[in-house]
């Protein structure tokens, strides 16, 4: 009797396992041939070579960096040593690092959150929507804002006709807290944090993109649940990039570039990311639901 029931679970173990398994061949596949996990890195060079786009950090590079710099200092005086002694009884002599990170993580949550909703939503918004226009993706652009006539893209910014991107909700901040106890898992729960962390960003990079598209929540909501894995693979490069001391403000810029790169380019080919996903791999997927 307990032989079957060891058998039995064995044999489901095997099913979930192999499940798991074609879902994560799907996801990686996804992610590889949308090529998503390149454009934060594609901002930074576009960004870079543009000077046309750096009206926009210019105008607020004071302000954010004397936050960056004051929520930093704050945070590692006030909160490392308090999670380091939390941490060093899970993780060992790994905390030291883990709590770094953790340190990083929850210093670049508080930074976005007042940068994006006090500090940088319009020029973000100016930056996200000239590199459009830079890239000539100007139909789509104009049905969000009005545009002048002229050669520098930031210029050509006319009076805003759809509403900017979303504040950081409060449900984004509970999400953050419910997941910021994965930490206390050495190693493995700091990475799956951070991943958690990127798919919530990924989900919210191209949500001018969307304004402009005039796509309801519902059609948004089918979007990123179909595209899933580019979404995160390019959030959790993004947060990754943010987390950088100092350099958060000018990687915040240089993602939005990327974001914006990225919307440019599925508008150009008119593709849905992942049609190039091997057929038998969804298959698979299909019939282990």
């Amino acid at each position: 009797m307990s032989s079957g029931f060891a058998s039995n679970v064995q044999v489901r173990a095997q099913e979930v396992a192999k499940e798991d398994y074609e879902r994560a061949k799907v996801l990686l596949s996804d992610a590889a041939r949308s090529g998503a996990y390149l454009y934060p890195f594609k901002g930074i060079v576009y960004f870079i070579t543009h000077k046309s786009l750096w009206k926009p950090f210019y105008s607020r590079i004071l302000p954010t960096l004397g936050l960056t710099a004051t929520v930093l200092a704050s945070m590692f005086f006030f909160a490392y040593l308090p999670q380091l002694a939390i941490l060093i009884f899970v993780n060992g002599p790994l905390a030291v690092f883990t709590t770094i990170l953790l340190i990083l993580n929850e210093s670049s949550t508080i930074i976005n959150i007042v940068s994006r909703n006090f500090l940088l939503q319009d020029v973000l918004l100016d930056t996200f929507d000239g590199t459009l226009v830079a890239r000539n993706a100007n139909d789509i652009v104009s049905k969000g804002r009005q545009l002048k006539s002229g050669s520098d893209p930031i210029s050509r910014l006319g009076k805003i006709i759809k509403s900017p991107f979303s504040k950081f909700t409060p449900k984004a901040l509970i999400r953050y807290v419910i997941y910021l106890p994965l930490n206390f898992i050495p190693v493995v729960g700091t990475i799956i944090f951070i991943l958690l962390q990127g798919r919530a960003r990924g989900s919210s990079v191209h949500g001018r993109y969307f304004q402009l598209k005039g796509w309801s929540s519902s059609e948004q909501r089918d979007w990123l649940a179909r595209h899933t894995a580019p979404y995160t693979t390019f959030g959790t490069i993004a947060t990754l990039l943010e987390m950088v001391p100092i350099l958060s403000m000018f990687f915040a810029f240089t993602n939005t570039v990327g974001a914006a790169l990225w919307a440019a380019d599925i508008e150009e080919r008119n593709t849905n990311m992942t049609q190039g996903t091997a057929p038998n791999l969804r298959e698979s997927v299909k019939k282990a639901e």
